[in-house]
């Protein structure tokens, strides 16, 4: 019943509120803008994270690196063994593969911004599953409001599911252009799948240049894809 009254007494307060912004000439009622908030306090929001079950056997969170105003973001599924080591995204053999293909793309790992859906290492690098994905999903979308990139290249399937909430196969995603809030994603196959399958590889490289395109990029005066 208290609650009841205390409802009822602040819907008197708004509609009072509302009637004198009428009477004021006061049609419409200006919200300001949100203001994103900035890598650094999205990491402290983060904190020691104990949100989902990896926190027990993570060695470090592998927050993200790059230029927090990049125009080009790479988002992956997760960190592997190198990257819970050293709290960095990328730095195994798949992250070198990745930093070969900025580089193709006539960049630098510090010009573009890098992250995963999940922050901690999945045990023995399985897929990461649903829950965890829940977990982190908020802080990465945070991250790229925070940043607000051109476009964003999804490697690998988790990857891409999670950024565009559909079941597709990566086969089916990949060489497009998606729309994330005005946001462009394109997704391209993983680095670690590439080397397993290092025939895709012309594959990525085409996606890699419709991104060059689509950011004005110059091209390479020969051809300069990832081997």
């Amino acid at each position: 019943m208290e609650n009841r009254r205390t409802l009822a007494s602040l819907a008197r307060g708004l509609l009072a509120k509302v009637s004198w912004y009428q009477e004021m000439g006061i049609e419409e009622m200006k919200v300001p803008p949100h203001t994103p908030l900035t890598l650094e306090e999205i990491r402290t929001q983060l904190g020691d994270c104990q949100r989902c079950k990896l926190c027990a056997t993570r060695k470090n969170i592998v927050y993200g690196s790059g230029d927090p105003h990049a125009a080009l973001m790479f988002v992956g599924e997760g960190p592997g063994e190198e990257e819970d080591l050293q709290g960095l995204p990328f730095v195994g053999r798949a992250g070198q593969l990745l930093t070969d293909m900025i580089k193709a793309m006539g960049l630098t790992r510090e010009e573009v911004y890098i992250a995963n859906i999940i922050k901690c290492r999945p045990p023995k690098n399985r897929n990461p599953q649903p829950d965890e994905i829940l977990s982190c999903e908020p802080f990465l979308m945070k991250q790229i409001q925070a940043i607000r990139p051109k476009v964003i290249c999804a490697l690998g399937t988790f990857s891409a599911q999670t950024l565009l909430q559909t079941k597709l196969p990566i086969s089916a995603l990949r060489g497009k252009f998606h729309d994330l809030g005005g946001i462009k994603v394109l997704p391209t196959f993983h680095p670690a799948y590439l080397l397993r399958s290092p025939g895709e590889k012309p594959k990525v490289w085409e996606d890699l240049q419709k991104i060059m395109a689509e950011l004005n990029l110059k091209k390479p005066e020969k051809k300069n894809s990832p081997s």
